[in-house]
């Protein structure tokens, strides 16, 4: 796999731009609530959320390096490239679905 398959299975397919798109959405929200509110409350477990599968795996990393006190940065990033792995796995699986698809409709014509 070179660099163009992986940016385009990650950045231009249409299930990966409404996912990233989601995100990134979640967090600009996030991060105006947080900047113009004296109490954000939960709003950062949106992006969590989002990015959920990949992002079970920020606190063990976290608990394991820093203990309880992370620094935001490293959550911040952890959203990001969680969304950028999942935003991969989901172009992985539109692609693999549009090859199945292609072998069936071939193999009907046949």
């Amino acid at each position: 796999m070179n660099a163009r398959v992986l940016v385009r299975l990650t950045f231009a397919n249409p299930v990966s731009v409404v996912y990233l798109a989601l995100v990134v959405g979640s967090a600009a929200v996030a991060a105006a609530v947080t900047l113009f509110s004296s109490d954000p409350g939960f709003v950062w477990v949106w992006p969590a959320l989002f990015t959920f599968p990949a992002f079970m795996a920020v606190p063990v990393v976290e608990d394991a390096v820093w203990g309880a006190d992370a620094p935001a940065w490293f959550f911040l990033g952890g959203i990001a490239v969680c969304a950028l792995v999942q935003s991969f796995l989901l172009g992985s699986l539109l692609e693999g679905l549009r090859r199945l698809y292609r072998g069936l409709a071939r193999a009907d014509r046949d």
